[in-house]
């Protein structure tokens, strides 16, 4: 049984507020860090489907510097919050999957995401 004074509309707000505020902050963070190695761009691929999923791959450019594993790791789960605060529940039944592409110099990103999902068609005739 729901409890009839919670207003779920209000709590789904905050949280998205409280997200937008937790993306802001790793955003700045990352930046400095991936700027001050010189870095102009970072690709994150991402995969989702029966609840679960995963980042796939970090790639940045110039090729020839590499990530320290903790800032992999960081970048990853930035393009994943940031996958997940656009597209809530992507990694359900069939998922999603998408491309998060960040220029570091602009600090511009583009989410290029799909979701997927089963279509189903369905008749039924009686008393042919």
């Amino acid at each position: 049984m729901t409890n009839p004074q919670i207003d779920y509309a209000a709590m789904a707000a905050q949280w998205r507020a409280e997200r937008e505020t937790t993306l802001k902050a790793s955003r700045a963070e990352l930046l400095a860090q991936l700027r001050a190695l010189g870095i102009s761009e970072v690709t994150a691929e991402y995969e989702g489907y029966g609840d679960s999923g995963n980042v796939e791959d970090v790639i940045v450019q110039p090729a020839e510097v590499q990530l320290p594993d903790p800032l992999v790791t960081a970048v990853g789960d930035f393009a994943w919050s940031l996958a997940y605060h656009h597209h809530p529940g992507f990694e359900n039944n069939e998922g999603g999957h998408g491309t998060l592409t960040w220029d570091i110099a602009a600090d511009s990103i583009t989410l290029d995401h799909a979701d997927r999902y089963v279509e189903c068609s369905h008749s039924y005739d009686e008393g042919l």
